[in-house]
């Protein structure tokens, strides 16, 4: 795959590196580069590029302000943001950048990136697809999220809780757990329902990674986990829970 990458930075020696790393890349094929966003989008609007690389801190129109501006055009490259400021990775996120690299790039880091790149193109439906005789939802297979400085591809079929922490929620996968920047009633309508129930109006769970229902004798019930843990259901939620169980 030959991707159309275009380099957005305002400092020309950050452009004059990413090129050089580029040109040992044989997957990127560089279309253009600009100096500051509103060239950006001039050209982005112009190239349609497959690919940009996308700086953060520049003036008048940041790189944040140029993914925004990209998506209102109905525009889809992939991007990655590549800059020398950590805090902007939430940010990013929720703008589904494929990537958030550090400054200075190393090559076996822009090689992950790539691949990322390569991955997200493929997985994306042709626009021209002929619709469905009945419409089909689409349940969420990944997520990414923040990670110190990088954004991390977790399956939805790896995550085996998810509890809600005020306005992020915290993705548990084995003995890890990331924080995505969502609400608990968005997340849930994301997520396949013959893989995850909602137990909690704080709590979501993998079906499969529920061990036991057990009642404390007080018309409490309580779903104990294949990982020793325990959570409280809630008394709205017990409809899903006697549902899974066909009762």
């Amino acid at each position: 795959m030959s991707i159309r990458t275009m380099i957005v930075d305002d400092e020309p020696l950050a452009i004059e590196r990413l090129q050089m790393l580029c040109a040992r890349e044989p997957r990127i094929a560089l279309v253009g580069t600009a100096g500051d966003g509103e060239a950006a989008l001039r050209l982005i609007e112009g190239l349609k590029p497959d690919l940009v690389m996308l700086d953060i801190a520049m003036p008048l129109l940041d790189g944040i302000g140029v993914a925004r501006a990209v998506g209102r055009l109905g525009i889809r490259p992939a991007v990655i943001f590549v800059t020398a400021f950590e805090g902007f990775a939430v940010e990013a996120f929720d703008l589904a950048a494929v990537d958030y690299m550090l400054k200075p790039v190393a090559h076996d880091r822009l090689t992950r990136a790539i691949d990322r790149v390569e991955a997200a193109l493929r997985n994306r439906l042709p626009e021209t697809a002929a619709p469905a005789s009945e419409p089909q939802a689409e349940w969420a297979e990944e997520f990414w999220v923040p990670h110190r400085s990088e954004l991390i591809r977790i399956a939805a079929d790896q995550i085996d809780r998810i509890e809600a922490e005020r306005d992020y929620m915290r993705l548990h996968v084995g003995a890890h757990s990331y924080l995505l920047h969502q609400t608990i009633s968005s997340l849930e309508e994301r997520l396949d329902p013959q893989q995850f129930v909602r137990l909690h109006r704080s709590h979501i769970v993998r079906r499969d990674h529920i061990a036991r229902l057990r009642h404390d004798g007080s018309g409490v019930w309580f779903a104990a986990l294949a990982d020793g843990g325990e959570i409280r259901i809630g008394r709205t939620f017990l409809a899903n829970a006697r549902a899974m169980t066909g009762r």
